[in-house]
């Protein structure tokens, strides 16, 4: 009698993640991708299941081992993976939620790619980094014809071929970056890395020797790598490369992983140390010019590290309030106690909040004109700064919920608590996007104006919001590097509040202006105003 289980919830598999989400499904039909429903609905149901799920722990708990020589001593420089990391990376890029959006183009293209990669990033984040920087690279391949014809083509594959060898024999590949080193980090400008032509391979290639502090998924099939050429006249200047694994012929290119790194999270996903040794690049853009080249890769990812959290905020409410269903104490079930229940509805809000502003920057991507393109400029290191920044406290309050069993490794939200930094540090952390976010406002007058274009028309919605918005006005005319966080706050919040204003259900949007543009707004979940509907939104979590 002392082994029989009761009040414990039952597994939480088989369940179409895409289905049980309403406001993904909402903003996917909000903003023009409609037409992907039956795919996502496919997406949903696969990586609800359980022999997924299991995929994605094992891929955790067994993560990656390099392998630097083979048996008889020669380099090899190779890393080891989890077969269910492979299943999932193929899983993935078989969905599109790699490269979707570029290889059919249209409307709502970009949104339904985004709520692809929110399905697998729910369940097993770590593969979401090259996924999303094969996603990335696409417009710095574009900025050279030549190596867009030669990669693109296996870029939009959607075969997965984790084989390194010959890219002429192969018909897709996946793609990393080496951007950052040991004295620099986000200073990308301070990187000692120097790259000088050789042409051993033919006209645009270079020699690049150095050492990269981290080198995202080095078991790629290639790399975005910036060093420094010389451009005459005793001047330097960073360029971009794009430095394969193995050459032309089946070569292996001098690309030495001296060792993975020992994080924190993220432990699916291999990151690495890397040294080049006259290691061959093909020079991407123009010379000099190699932080230009990657600008639109940078925003991109940006936007799949607010795309990333919004899935870990789903995983982690979806799991409290499944537990708290299922689960009794004090003579009722802990989803209809009110504390609990208020404080489900409040990790609701921020993922919907989230989830909503993810889709209207994807939404961004897809349209065409000039403003889109300003506003995607300022708004997603925005919602970079403010989303990321929310993802670790919000998945501590969600394994909280569990009480005991969220704190250990047989469920899922401790992994998830030590996955949510990861996309905060990632792409620039807090002070870097706030300072990019202030040079971006003087620099590119126009994507306030767009910014601004967005949250008028949510002007009226109540007192409350135009307050906050006047408030946010006057914090941008007068933003300074002493005050900026304070100032990218504020304008993420008047953003989320005016995306659901215009977008979202309303009890959604009043719930959301309620409690987080207040004065009396609190620092933790759960302590909310009355008048909000938490009963409705606990029941769309």
């Amino acid at each position: 009698m002392t082994h029989t289980v009761f009040n414990q919830p039952p597994p939480r598999v088989d369940v179409d993640e895409y289905g049980t989400n309403p406001a993904l499904r909402e903003a996917v039909h909000a903003f023009g991708a409609g037409w992907a429903e039956e795919a996502l609905r496919a997406t949903g149901r696969l990586v609800g299941q359980d022999d997924f799920q299991r995929d994605a722990e094992l891929a955790h708990t067994s993560p990656p081992r390099l392998h630097t020589h083979d048996r008889y001593g020669h380099r090899v420089d190779e890393v080891e993976f989890h077969p269910g990391y492979h299943r999932i990376m193929g899983a993935a890029v078989g969905a599109g939620a790699h490269t979707g959006a570029w290889a059919e183009p249209g409307p709502g293209a970009n949104v339904a790619r985004a709520a692809q990669f929110h399905l697998f990033a729910q369940v097993e984040p770590g593969h979401a980094c090259p996924v999303s920087m094969t996603h990335a690279v696409v417009p710095s391949l574009m900025t050279t014809p030549a190596l867009a014809e030669q990669w693109l083509p296996r870029v939009y594959s959607r075969a997965y071929d984790p084989e390194l060898r010959d890219p002429a024999t192969k018909d897709s590949a996946i793609f990393g970056m080496a951007m950052t080193e040991k004295q620099g980090g986000s200073d990308v400008r301070a990187n000692t890395t120097r790259a000088v032509p050789a042409g051993s391979h033919g006209e645009g290639t270079y020699a690049l020797t150095g050492h990269k502090w981290f080198c995202s998924a080095p078991q790629s099939d290639a790399f975005l790598v910036i060093a420094q050429t010389e451009l005459g006249e005793d001047r330097q200047g960073l360029s971009c490369f794009l430095v394969p694994r193995v050459l032309p012929g089946g070569e292996r290119n001098p690309f030495a992983i001296q060792r993975l790194k020992d994080k924190l999270g993220n432990r699916s996903n291999a990151s690495g140390e890397i040294e080049l040794n006259t290691t061959v690049g093909w020079l991407v853009g123009e010379e000099g010019r190699g932080v230009r080249t990657i600008v639109e890769m940078v925003n991109r990812t940006r936007l799949d590290c607010v795309i990333g959290t919004a899935a870990g905020m789903r995983q982690s409410v979806a799991e409290a309030v499944w537990h708290a269903r299922h689960r009794s104490a004090f003579g009722a079930r802990l989803v209809d106690q009110p504390a609990m229940t208020a404080v489900l509805a409040d990790l609701q809000l921020e993922a919907e909040a989230a989830t909503w502003t993810m889709m209207r920057l994807a939404g961004a991507l897809d349209a065409t004109d000039a403003q889109a393109a300003a506003f995607s400029r300022l708004a997603t290191p925005v919602a970079k700064y403010w989303v990321c920044k929310r993802g670790p406290e919000h998945a501590y309050e969600a394994l909280e919920c569990l009480g005991g069993n969220g704190y250990t490794e047989a469920f899922p939200l401790a992994r998830r608590y030590r996955e949510q930094p990861v996309l905060a540090v990632w792409e620039g952390s807090g002070n870097v996007i706030a300072l990019d976010v202030l040079r971006a406002m003087a620099t590119a007058p126009e994507s306030v104006e767009a910014f601004l274009a967005e949250l008028e028309p949510a002007r009226g919605h109540s007192a409350l919001f135009d307050s906050a918005l006047d408030r946010c006005l006057a914090l941008m005319t007068k933003a300074e590097p002493r005050t900026a966080r304070q100032v990218v706050e504020a304008m993420a919040l008047a953003l989320q509040a005016a995306v659901l204003v215009r977008y979202a259900p309303g009890f959604v949007a009043d719930a959301f202006v309620q409690t987080r543009l207040g004065a009396d707004r609190s620092l933790v979940y759960g302590a909310l105003p009355t008048g909000v509907d938490v009963g409705a939104l606990v029941d769309r979590a």
